[in-house]
């Protein structure tokens, strides 16, 4: 159920690495691999009154995992978006709490 919400970077280029990155990631979390979902982000940036480039920035929502597996998490993504030529790149890390994330109108 990680959510990994992308801004800042192409989706033709995140498509190149989703496969293999996701594979890494369900090993490090313990998860099946259904459970992740990537999403692009559209955004445009304004900066000193001019549209411009988005800066690269990774958004992964999740129920905690514990500080380890969320930094392992966080170097694997860094590793894999490096391969598509992405250098600057900002994680950050979104928890979900048990009793206020439903599914299907139950929470868990």
């Amino acid at each position: 159920m990680p959510q990994i919400k992308v801004r800042g970077i192409a989706p033709e280029e995140l498509c190149k690495i989703d496969l293999p990155m996701v594979d890494k990631l369900t090993e490090i979390v313990g998860c099946p691999r259904d459970y992740f979902e990537i999403e692009y982000i559209q955004s445009v940036a304004i900066r000193n009154g001019k549209i411009d480039e988005v800066y690269p920035f990774i958004e992964v929502a999740w129920f905690d995992r514990g500080q380890e597996i969320q930094d392992q998490v966080a170097k694997t993504i860094y590793d894999f978006v490096q391969q598509i030529g992405i250098k600057n790149l900002d994680i950050a890390f979104i928890y979900f709490e048990k009793n206020n994330y439903y599914e299907n109108g139950e929470h868990f």
